[in-house]
């Protein structure tokens, strides 16, 4: 690029972007700020590993978009480079089960996919700790997202195996990593007792980051993903502003990508606030985007329904549910309340006359905006 930045208009081969990956959800900085006492946390359960015996178990919490799993990405990094700790961290919006961890359990083991039928959970969890065992390795298992076990009752009979590993397979050494980010989720109240009794684990609480710590993550983010003068500090504190708002870091990692990327729809070598304010009506949806590429199915078809009915009554969108789907009552009620605790709807309960109580069903966002980001 030129020397100067506000000098004549991008070329077609020109960017104002010197590394876009920077902006990416999988990318992890080299410098990570305002975490220390988190990582000291955790590195602290996680010693006894170093030196061979089982770690302590760590349950992490906090609000969307506070740094929960780039902490555990940078110790598993640390610990890869400086230690025969193995490490895994399975994305549970994504392998929601039991049989889908450890599956990918197997893989991270074994560096290849367990077949896809015909082998037994049991069989699939005893070539695992057999390997452990045989390798004399420990390992530490994150389970990013335990929330959606919970929704799909499965975080029990999950945590229960991987916490009983020592016991049904002498000298496997297991330590696990528990990462919420649902605040009305009590981990350890919403266990089975077995469960409880077993998982004492350490609590690491990662709290919203200030306005001024997102200005000093944000402009690190902006010195490493864009060219020099592309974004002024005046701009800067504008997307600050607009995430801490939100509350949520990846709404302004996801702001400044979009308003670079409008800067060169402009063909200009600056972003300006403008392009801030033009993008922010797409990231500030950043959280349900997410939840909503997740969802089954069945679970899509569900919130499209609520979305065209919106405030309509449970047993009103159950019938077009039903008919869509030819799905029972039992299932439909299951993905009310996991889309009402991923906060995609409202579901309230109100006194109907004639009907006694019953639930109203309403979006948590504008019908439109959910309906857009389901095609």
């Amino acid at each position: 690029m030129a020397d100067d930045p506000e000098e004549g208009m991008l070329s077609w081969d020109e960017s104002v972007f010197r590394d876009e990956h920077v902006f990416e959800i999988d990318y992890v900085p080299e410098t990570f700020k305002h975490r220390e006492s988190q990582m000291r946390s955790l590195k602290y359960a996680l010693r006894p590993a170093v030196r061979g015996s089982r770690p302590l178990n760590a349950m992490v919490r906090g609000p969307p978009g506070t740094g929960k799993t780039t902490s555990v990405q940078k110790l598993f990094g640390e610990l890869a480079a400086q230690t025969d700790v193995a490490t895994i961290r399975v994305n549970c919006q994504v392998n929601a089960t039991r049989y889908s961890v450890f599956s990918r359990l197997f893989e991270g083991v074994f560096d290849y996919e367990p077949p896809t039928s015909g082998i037994s959970f049991k069989k699939l969890f005893n070539q695992i700790t057999d390997r452990l065992v045989e390798d004399d390795e420990v390992l530490v298992v994150a389970l990013d997202d335990v929330n959606y076990l919970f929704y799909e009752n499965e975080a029990s009979d999950t945590l229960y195996s991987l916490l009983r590993a020592h016991e049904e397979h002498s000298g496997a050494k297991i330590g696990v990593i528990v990462i919420s980010s649902d605040p009305d989720l009590d981990v350890i109240d919403a266990l089975d007792s077995r469960v409880q009794s077993v998982f004492r684990p350490e609590e690491v609480y990662f709290n919203r980051y200030g306005e001024g710590e997102i200005a000093d993550i944000l402009g690190e983010r902006v010195k490493r993903g864009f060219h020099d003068g592309v974004v002024s500090t005046d701009v800067l504190d504008e997307v600050a502003a607009l995430t801490a708002e939100s509350g949520d870091l990846r709404v302004g990692i996801d702001l400044l990508r979009r308003a670079g990327l409008n800067a060169e729809m402009r063909a200009s070598r600056t972003v300006n606030e403008q392009d801030v304010e033009d993008a922010f009506e797409k990231s500030k949806f950043v959280h349900l985007s997410r939840n909503l590429q997740n969802l089954s199915e069945s679970e899509t078809e569900l919130v499209e329904v609520i979305a065209e009915h919106d405030g309509d009554q449970a047993g009103d969108v159950y019938e077009v549910f039903h008919e869509r789907t030819e799905l029972g009552y039992t299932r439909y009620s299951e993905i009310v309340n996991k889309l009402e605790k991923l906060g995609i709807i409202d579901a309230e309960y109100a006194e109907i006359e004639g009907r006694g109580r019953s639930r109203a069903l309403t979006l948590e966002y504008d019908p439109e905006a959910v309906l857009d980001r389901l095609e």
